[in-house]
């Protein structure tokens, strides 16, 4: 038992590791086309890139420090009147050609890792009734999610062959989002439909 823990202890080291290895490229785009604060930055993962990729407001102050220690962003001052100075982060020739290199490299998926799955393993022993209310909050979860995504395809979108290269990127992002939505709705109907004959039986 002793060992399955410590094993347990290494591989959560080494995802969480993989995870902030990712974060530092998903900064890196964040900042090629503009510079920004880490306030703004931390914004832009709420509302865009963490729609795919989620960050703490912590752990990206923490990257930030590491890509400039690195020499991959570099930092400046910049006075507001009326407010503290704020420190705002650009892209080095260094940060662009790590990016470059990551972006031609080898992909690694992020390994899936999801209680509710591990639940429904002992749904023998379990409350079908309590599963199917988690999977009914997770399913509205996934429709408010892929309204969202629709309402950003609308906005900007709306013609994907006429986009630029850069944007057709983001709409093919965009897409993988929607369509993972679906599949996750249509799945949720599923077990819903199953979970709940299983509680009348």
């Amino acid at each position: 038992m002793q060992l399955f823990a410590y094993l347990l202890c290494i591989v959560s080291y080494v995802l969480d590791n993989i995870h902030l290895m990712a974060l530092s490229h998903a900064i890196m785009t964040a900042l090629l086309d503009q510079d920004l604060s880490g306030y703004d930055l931390a914004k832009q993962f709420d509302v865009s890139l963490g729609f795919f990729w989620s960050a703490s407001h912590q752990q990206i102050y923490q990257q930030l420090k590491a890509l400039a220690d690195a020499g991959q962003v570099d930092v400046t001052e910049v006075s507001q009147s009326g407010k503290p100075d704020k420190r705002v982060y650009g892209l080095t020739e260094m940060g662009r050609a790590a990016l470059m290199d990551w972006v031609q490299g080898e992909t690694r998926r992020k390994p899936a890792r999801d209680d509710l799955f591990v639940k429904l393993y002992n749904l023998r022993d379990a409350a079908p009734g309590l599963l199917a209310g988690e999977i009914d909050v997770r399913r509205t979860e996934h429709v408010e999610r892929l309204a969202l995504y629709e309402r950003i395809r609308g906005r900007g979108y709306g013609q994907p062959d006429r986009l630029s290269a850069d944007r057709r990127g983001k709409y093919l992002a965009l897409l993988a989002g929607i369509y993972q939505e679906q599949a996750a709705i249509q799945w949720c109907d599923e077990a819903l439909i199953m979970l709940r004959s299983i509680a009348e039986e």
